[in-house]
């Protein structure tokens, strides 16, 4: 380390490209990120990495050239110049974004087409930045549930502060956002932005009063009666067997009875979206991405019920900027889409003419990784304005990194899926037929890396991540991927490259 710092040394002053070109690439078992030299006035900051894990290293002149803010064990260098290694924390994150504004996210409100990265592990995002980096597309590189911090025991803060120093090590400067995914509370949201998280994506299940969709006329007419008058002729005013014309050969229309459920169903889910809208601007002036979930439902957004939100939203001056109906067919998680294509096309298409109609908001696909066939018809019909948002798939490719790189490792983490899957199941809709998964004693270790094509083993090991990362298995399973980081990068970044591919998203300029 020492050699390393004192080659850096030797050329502060002299710009990064001459840092990058000429600093020692690695020594011992140290081995340094080009990418992520940057100069600080007399100093430098990089990344690197040894047996262990990956530090940041700051040297300097001397030690009043240190930038303020940095925390590290000091190491003495040749003519009193000194250097600092400096554990992935959150003061020294917050460093970071200090010195480096780049590494801090941002607002997407503004952009067309983005596309949600989850990552459980907080290693992903230099496969993410690669591919993010070819196309007309900003990445949500943080992103993460409550359900999630549970499972994995991390919080909103490690999940921004993770992204920060890989976008640090990719010098990766377009821009990217943080999602304080499926928020249901104030509460929650606070946190989340007390974090840096710039987007929240408002999950409205818990005040919609979703059991009002299978109400008969009497009991809607019962319900309806009990909003306040003047609400209650706005509606039949606005909706009431109107028809609404989205383009040349669609339009969208309202009965009476369709228009007071509305109103039953979703009165309080606006009220309360907008009262959390007013409270992120109270928060956070324009700086920040709302988007409207409406998807954790078990029946599908019917496009009358889709307008309906939105008018109403546009009504109370909320301004979003994307918002998440619940599909036709089965957006479950791992696997292709489920159900018939002819038909998701026929209804997507209406929701996208939806948005293109009021406001021009991205349609937003959750649980949306590995739903390679629709791909086409979302990036078509959405012309892009569009949040792609995914979250397991990544795991899974660490999943199968292990799988082919550590055999043994993999058969315990499978083996230790197959004991919680019971418990996971009661969190995750999931139809998978286990039994269909081969027995791992009649497997050899070089068949392992099949078993995530099948989408009924991709489904076990994608609901059990939990119990793997806090369980007994942790620590082996993050000594492995730090060995294997190389492979889990390329992975991650084809991986994404075909989604990115399948939804059409144009090359950069």
């Amino acid at each position: 380390m020492k050699q390393i710092a004192e080659s850096l040394i030797a050329y502060l002053g002299k710009g990064e490209a001459i840092l990058r070109e000429k600093v020692l690439a690695s020594s011992g078992d140290i081995t340094v990120y080009p990418a992520s030299i940057h100069a600080v006035a007399n100093a430098a900051v990089l990344m690197c990495r040894d047996n262990a894990g990956k530090f940041l290293l700051v040297t300097a002149a001397g030690k009043r050239d240190i930038p303020q803010g940095f925390e590290g064990d000091e190491i003495a260098l040749d003519g009193g110049c000194i250097a600092l290694k400096c554990a992935l924390s959150e003061a020294n994150a917050a460093a970071l974004r200090k010195y480096f504004p780049w590494t801090a996210p941002v607002s997407l409100r503004n952009v067309r087409t983005t596309v949600g990265c989850g990552d459980r592990l907080g290693l992903a995002t230099i496969g993410h930045v690669r591919a993010a980096g070819k196309v007309q597309v900003s990445p949500v590189l943080a992103q993460q549930s409550v359900r999630e911090l549970t499972m994995t025991k991390r919080t909103f803060r490690s999940v921004v502060d993770d992204a920060c120093f890989l976008v640090f090590t990719e010098d990766y400067r377009d821009g990217y956002g943080a999602d304080g995914d499926h928020l249901k509370t104030i509460k929650d949201i606070d946190t989340a932005l007390a974090a840096g998280m710039p987007m929240i994506t408002l999950d409205l299940s818990d005040v919609m009063n979703a059991a009002a969709g299978d109400w008969d006329s009497a009991q809607v007419a019962e319900g309806f009666a009990k909003l306040p008058a003047g609400l209650q002729e706005l509606i039949l005013a606005d909706y009431a067997d109107k028809e609404f014309v989205l383009g040349s050969e669609v339009t969208v229309a309202l009965d009476s009875l369709t228009a007071k459920r509305c109103a039953v169903m979703y009165t309080a889910t606006l009220d309360f979206a907008f009262e959390v809208y007013e409270h992120l601007k109270a928060a956070r002036g324009n700086e920040f991405d709302l988007e409207i979930s409406i998807d954790e439902t078990s029946s599908p957004t019917l496009p009358s019920h889709h307008l309906f939100i939105v008018r109403e939203l546009r009504r109370r001056g909320v301004e979003f900027s994307s918002l998440a109906p619940r599909f036709i067919g089965e957006f479950q998680k791992a696997i292709d889409y489920i159900g018939d294509l002819d038909e998701f096309d026929r209804q997507f298409k209406v929701h996208a003419l939806i948005a293109q109609n009021y406001g021009n908001y991205k349609i937003s696909v959750h649980s949306g990784s590995d739903k390679f066939a629709v791909y086409p018809t979302v990036g078509r019909e959405t012309r892009h304005y569009l949040h792609l948002k995914t979250a397991g798939t990544s795991w899974l490719e660490a999943v199968t990194v292990i799988a082919y790189k550590d055999p043994e490792l993999y058969r315990d983490m499978h083996q230790c899926a197959l004991d919680n899957v019971a418990d996971m199941l009661k969190l995750y809709h999931i139809t998978a037929d286990f039994n269909k998964i081969p027995a791992l004693d009649t497997l050899k270790d070089e068949e392992l890396p099949a078993l995530m094509t099948m989408p009924e083993a991709r489904q076990l090991l994608h609901i059990n991540y939990g119990p793997i990362l806090t369980g007994a298995l942790r620590e082996r399973f993050f000594e492995a991927m730090h060995k294997f980081e190389a492979d889990y990068d390329a992975r991650i970044e084809a991986h994404f490259d075909k989604h990115l591919s399948l939804l059409g998203v144009p090359a950069k300029n």
